[in-house]
């Protein structure tokens, strides 16, 4: 038996996670340990299925760092005879890890790291995806990210590891860009009590910002309350602070509220069928230039659902 062993079994994981993500561990000896076993003949794998009965993010970053450090104890079997699929399945384990732990031995090879943790660990992948890009000032790739995932994920995201993240944006800010503060004000949008979440050390994004030598724009914004954030608007809040920003998402999506008023009326929705155009006129055709507007309009999901609501607000319920 060895440490690991210990850890799983008091639902370490975070303890578990350190070790297996320290840059400085070492991979061979961690595949040693978790191909050893202990009197009852159980592996790591098999302490792991038999108390993962409530599922956080970081016990599924374990359940796949362990299948790669020791892919074959998806079929190994203890003393009794159970594979660590079997205890998962007896003991009550939670669906992500019976469903990891019910993957093939081919399977688990073919999907590799990446795969499995893109599958079963979604927000620890996004997550060091995240920090990678903050790091190597990536930002275009961490505002995709946002754009193209559902604000629950991206919320979990931000959230891992106590808004390491925010953490790792004032470290990494002390060359100024749009993009960057844009980001940041993205994040805190979505996860404001992250502006005053302190790491191990007791460290804030602030103090961070403050002793890195950050830009001063971004210190700003990381020196915002959590109250404020939580009671302004997202629009207003980019207008204060990111001016250009603002204009450059939000002019398209004023100028389109803008001609729905001025161009769809209820008398309009009123004429009878016969009488509308058989032909694409002046108005038909900027109505279809704005659907292109909203249709390019990508820079966040929930500025599409505004305009969505928008435009129901003007085209109502009808069933002709």
């Amino acid at each position: 038996m060895n440490e690991h062993h210990e850890y799983l079994k008091q639902r370490n994981w975070p303890k578990v996670q350190n070790v297996m993500l320290h840059p400085d561990s070492d991979d061979d000896l961690l595949g040693r340990k978790y191909k050893e076993r202990d009197e009852h003949g159980r592996l790591p794998h098999h302490w792991m299925a038999a108390k993962a009965q409530t599922h956080t993010h970081t016990l599924a970053n374990v359940g796949v760092e362990s299948i790669c450090l020791n892919d074959e104890a998806l079929t190994t079997r203890d003393n009794k005879g159970e594979t660590p699929l079997d205890i998962a399945s007896r003991s009550g384990a939670c669906a992500e890890i019976i469903s990891l732990l019910s993957l093939t031995l081919e399977e688990a090879r073919s999907l590799g790291r990446e795969g499995m943790a893109r599958l079963y660990a979604p927000v620890g992948y996004w997550n060091n995806e995240m920090a990678d890009w903050i790091q190597s000032r990536s930002y275009a790739d961490c505002h995709k990210f946002i754009n193209e995932h559902d604000d629950e994920l991206v919320r979990e995201v931000l959230k891992y590891d106590n808004s390491e993240l925010l953490r790792n944006v004032a470290f990494n800010s002390y060359i100024y860009s749009d993009s960057l503060v844009f980001l940041a004000l993205r994040m805190i949008h979505r996860h404001p009590l992250s502006l005053t979440i302190e790491n191990l050390n007791g460290i804030t994004a602030l103090l961070y910002a403050q002793t890195q030598q950050a830009c001063r724009e971004i210190v700003t914004v990381l020196a915002l309350e959590p109250e404020y954030i939580t009671s302004t608007s997202f629009p207003a809040l980019l207008f204060l602070l990111l001016p250009a920003k603002y204009h450059e998402i939000y002019a398209p999506y004023n100028a389109v509220c803008q001609f729905l008023r001025l161009t769809v009326s209820p008398q309009d929705k009123a004429a009878p069928v016969d009488s509308l155009p058989l032909v694409l006129d002046l108005a038909s055709l900027r109505a279809l230039a704005a659907m292109k507007i909203l249709y390019d309009l990508n820079h966040n999901m929930s500025l599409g659902y505004s305009i969505c609501g928008q435009i129901l607000s003007f085209l109502k319920p009808d069933p002709k």
